[in-house]
């Protein structure tokens, strides 16, 4: 067995631990030079949080123990293909390499693949099924907001 398939077999088993405790089948495993640095599992229904997904919470995992949001260098092992909110947040820590075990294909029979919301999202904002509009909103009482911060950054 090679090492990402016993990190992918890793993240199996904790989505079938998670499927004993009354979760969703998602596991994650995030490993650093060679080493396991956190876990997570799907905690949905548990927290009613609909972004508490198993990837999710192993970067949130993953950061404290790393003690940074750069988590350049891990690689994401999943149960299942990533979500495309699972996934942004992957590439917004860093992180550059993910495997999963299950596909959208895997899981479409059961109504767990995430396929059409890739789908949706890959049309311009207008054709897509949630609206999203920008409106250039600013407070007369404060300058910028982005340049305020990036001159407290320097600070």
């Amino acid at each position: 067995m090679t090492p990402q398939q016993r990190y992918l077999a890793e993240a199996i088993e904790l989505a079938y631990g998670n499927i004993e405790s009354g979760g969703r089948p998602f596991g994650a495993v995030i490993v650093k030079d060679g080493k396991v640095v956190a876990t997570g599992v799907n905690d949905i229904l548990r927290t009613n949080d609909p972004t508490s997904h198993a990837e999710l919470n192993a970067i949130r995992a993953a950061s404290q123990k790393l003690g940074s949001p750069d988590l350049a260098g891990c690689t994401v092992y999943a149960s299942g293909h990533p979500c495309p909110m699972c996934l942004a947040a992957m590439r917004m820590a860093g992180i550059g390499e993910v495997f999963y075990a299950y596909s959208n294909e895997d899981g479409a029979p059961y109504g767990l693949s995430t396929a059409a919301v890739y789908a949706d999202l890959a049309k311009p904002f207008a054709e897509q099924t949630i609206k999203v509009r920008y409106e250039p909103v600013r407070l007369e009482s404060h300058g910028d907001l982005y340049a305020d911060w990036k001159q407290r950054q320097g600070a």
